[in-house]
């Protein structure tokens, strides 16, 4: 049910705060969002750090939830977050509102056990992700060249800290 509720509140979004004429200025770094977010899902995929979690219906699980938001919610997200990113420093202040916004709201989900941390991941390390990930969309909106290349030394410090152990890779 959560998931109806999520995705009705970000078509709410879309149609308000999107500015579809612009969707194709977007749409690099939608798909680069997409790639990395579906690259983590098969090479962490029995060794998960986050997971989501139905407890309405037995098929909803965390793969038909990981597609929704990867292929829907981020989307528009990153759309509304890309389109009114403000000049000058007042683009640091927006950025700590994203990321605050993330980190509640995954909080929130994991207070009512439909978000799950796994293999010592924590709220603390969402926040230290978060923090990345809206920095990195936004180098990736301006220079995508060089977000790809800020991403190599992120991917390994995850796989340094979290990495799966080599059996438990498919």
């Amino acid at each position: 049910m959560y998931l109806v509720i999520v995705i009705v509140v970000y078509i709410i979004f879309a149609k308000i705060f999107v500015d579809w004429k612009r969707w194709k200025e977007f749409y690099p770094t939608i798909q680069y969002f997409i790639i990395c977010n579906l690259a983590y899902n098969f090479i962490f995929f029995n060794h998960t750090l986050w997971a989501y979690k139905a407890v309405t219906v037995e098929w909803l699980n965390h793969t038909i939830i990981e597609l929704v938001f990867s292929f829907f919610v981020i989307p528009v997200v990153i759309m509304i977050y890309l389109q009114y990113f403000p000049k000058g420093r007042k683009g640091v202040l927006y950025i700590a509102v994203w990321i605050a916004y993330f980190s509640i709201i995954e909080l929130l989900f994991y207070k009512r056990g439909l978000f799950l941390y796994e293999n010592d991941w924590s709220p603390i390390w969402s926040t230290v992700f978060n923090t990345i990930m809206f920095i990195i969309l936004r180098i990736h909106h301006k220079k995508p060249l060089a977000a790809m290349m800020c991403s190599i030394p992120v991917i390994a410090i995850l796989l340094y800290f979290f990495h799966p152990l080599y059996h438990e890779l498919k």
